[in-house]
């Protein structure tokens, strides 16, 4: 036999080859990966409601209403102000390259907001690697805000009535 006939043999073999198993998903495998989906998702819930919680009574300390740190874009935008950055900062996060400055501008209002709060300047660093540490911290001692607020509460519009 010759080269030319064993090519021409193995590839008429191959070509009436019907491969019989599927490539379609099986349930287990949707189940897990819905499975996985399902525990990021509580994950992520529960992330965010730690944050909040955390962030709220920061807010409280600083005379913010609580109920501001639930609202994502909201609750940025006011620690920003209570570090002495301007809000828009938290929006402009949203821009690519934009957002390392407004990165920067986070963790000076995160240095101001602890400063504020009775804590040395090198407590920014825990700000900027730990985060979630730097909230809690913040959250649970006992400190109290000192200086004036950032943010002024807005006066009230009632008529006087004669």
């Amino acid at each position: 036999m010759s080269i030319a006939t064993l090519f021409a043999q193995s590839y008429y073999n191959d070509t009436y080859y019907y491969d019989t198993s599927s490539t379609a998903p099986t349930v287990v495998e949707a189940s897990m990966i819905l499975s996985i989906l399902l525990f990021m998702l509580v994950l992520i819930v529960a992330s965010y409601v730690i944050y909040a919680l955390l962030l709220s009574r920061i807010f409280n300390k600083a005379g913010v209403e609580g109920w501001k740190a639930w609202v994502p874009v909201y609750n940025s935008w006011i620690l920003l102000e209570l570090g002495g950055q301007k809000g828009y900062w938290a929006v402009l996060a949203f821009i690519p390259v934009v957002n390392i400055v407004a990165a920067v501008f986070m963790y000076i209002a995160m240095y101001n907001v602890g400063l504020k709060l009775g804590k040395e300047g090198a407590f920014v660093l825990l700000a900027i690697f730990l985060p979630i540490v730097w909230l809690i911290w913040l959250a649970v001692d006992d400190s109290t805000w000192e200086g004036r607020h950032a943010i002024t509460p807005k006066k009230s519009h009632k008529k006087a009535a004669n």
